[in-house]
């Protein structure tokens, strides 16, 4: 066999090991979109469900083989939930509830996070470890001796008692101080030369560099005090500090002693819950991701 066959014998093979590999890939890819498909779809049905179910009649939604599109639309549920229950006041003892935990824990998070990133004192390790014991404890375990101390204060059924136990967050302090370690001890330094205080040092560098993972955090302690339900049904017996996920609770007890549940009107209090949430998911989601990202590789 002479040189110029072999050398095309050896083409023609690197041409085909070249095709089996990109069929390979081509497959590989189809894979992970019918994958990233499926998962979408466990995902958000049940989002879709709860909101087709809110447009419905009960008399449909109790039908022996469910339908995956209203017949009729029945958007006087959503009427119908503001006269059985005070979802108005529970709009705003819920925002009012959010705002007082977002914003404690933004600012005890942000100067405890640069404390123990950038600060130099004693016992700097020692407290951070009782941080991340704290972040390992569930409210659960502590909320006897929690509820003894705010009915001492007389704290029930008021917004302070409400915010206070979730005020500082072990969860937002460890992530801040990741976010800081990851900006270079040079900035802070030039800023110090540059007669910074601690304050302008935190607000003009630390957290413009840090600024996804900011939102990121911010947006993760806003879902967890909106969706908040242990420590409100406890702390909040009446109904002029109750909250959106307590008042579904409440909403559904107003269907006592009924033939049937009206489990339409109470699908669209939940729609009406859960709305705010996925709003502001929508709008930052590009920080989210970034946040979520840069945090991975740190």
């Amino acid at each position: 066999m002479t040189s110029d066959s072999k050398n095309t014998a050896l083409n023609e093979e690197a041409m085909l090991l070249n095709q089996r590999a990109q069929t390979r890939k081509k497959m590989l890819n189809i894979g992970q979109y019918v994958l990233a498909i499926l998962v979408t779809l466990v995902m958000f049905f049940p989002l879709y469900w709860m909101l087709i179910t809110s447009v419905k009649s009960q008399q449909e939604v109790l039908r022996s083989l469910p339908t995956f599109w209203p017949r009729e639309w029945h958007f006087e549920n959503y009427a119908n939930v503001f006269k059985r229950a005070n979802f108005s006041k529970y709009y705003y003892n819920t925002t009012v509830m959010t705002v007082g935990i977002l914003f404690s824990q933004v600012i005890t998070g942000v100067l405890a996070g640069y404390g123990f990133s950038k600060g130099i004192f004693k016992g700097k390790n020692f407290l951070f470890v009782i941080v991340l014991g704290a972040l390992m404890i569930p409210l659960q375990v502590t909320f006897i001796p929690l509820y003894i101390m705010f009915a001492d204060w007389k704290l029930t059924d008021t917004f302070l008692g409400l915010i206070l136990p979730l005020a500082v967050s072990p969860y937002y302090i460890f992530m801040m101080r990741q976010a800081f370690f990851s900006v270079d001890d040079s900035y802070v330094e030039a800023a110090k030369i540059d007669g910074m205080g601690r304050l302008g040092i935190i607000t003009q560098v630390l957290v413009p560099m840090t600024k996804s993972t900011l939102i990121t955090i911010t947006l993760v302690t806003f879902t967890d005090g909106w969706n908040s339900y242990f420590w409100p049904k406890i702390i909040a017996k009446n109904e002029v500090r109750r909250v959106l996920t307590v008042g579904l609770v409440h909403l559904r007890n107003t269907f006592a002693g009924l033939d049937t549940m009206n489990n339409h009107e109470i699908m669209a209090g939940a729609v009406m819950a859960v709305l705010p949430v996925i709003i502001l998911f929508f709008i930052f989601q590009k920080y989210m991701l970034t946040g979520y990202e840069k945090t991975a590789m740190k």
